[in-house]
């Protein structure tokens, strides 16, 4: 699938996306880069020494594809996980550790409700993977995609949406 027609205008576009993702956390501002207690790197990020957040993949299962769709995600840690998991950042089978609790901190705009704040649990993943996590089961339409699955009908639709939003 390299192409599909907007439900939005009407038009054929290129390059169905299976992936979408954002560089920070929805609490990050970029005055916050000047801030000696605020960092934001590719897969980390720390607010005023007090909150911390890693890059993660909150990946939807696709029924009728060979591909799975993932949102790059970012989710808040406690200080403990999240210096528990930089601390295993190079360390072989880190994959076998326990999950976190974390707090989405990204929204997604295809949603009719919010996706601030739903509660996940992030896992480890082998090295040179980003973590992954799984929302708790709600009656969220992002939690009840990612438990049930969606069709490529969906995937299109959510890039007709994020489409039309840049414009």
């Amino acid at each position: 699938m390299t192409a599909y027609d907007c439900a939005r205008c009407g038009e054929r576009h290129d390059g169905v996306p299976f992936s979408y993702g954002t560089t920070a956390p929805a609490y990050w501002s970029d005055d916050l880069a000047s801030d000696r207690d605020s960092m934001l790197s590719d897969d980390l990020c720390v607010i005023k020494g007090e909150h911390h957040f890693v890059r993660a993949r909150l990946v939807i299962p696709v029924h009728d594809a060979e591909h799975d769709f993932t949102w790059g995600i970012w989710t808040s840690l406690s200080r403990e996980s999240f210096t528990r998991m930089t601390s295993l950042r190079e360390t072989p089978g880190r994959e076998s550790e326990s999950s976190y609790f974390g707090w989405l901190s990204t929204e997604l705009p295809v949603y009719p409700h919010s996706t601030i704040n739903i509660k996940l649990r992030v896992h480890t993943a082998p090295l040179g993977e980003q973590p992954h996590v799984l929302t708790e089961p709600t009656g969220h339409p992002l939690a009840v995609e990612q438990h049930h699955g969606i069709s490529t009908a969906r995937v299109h639709e959510i890039a007709s949406l994020l489409h039309h939003a840049q414009d």
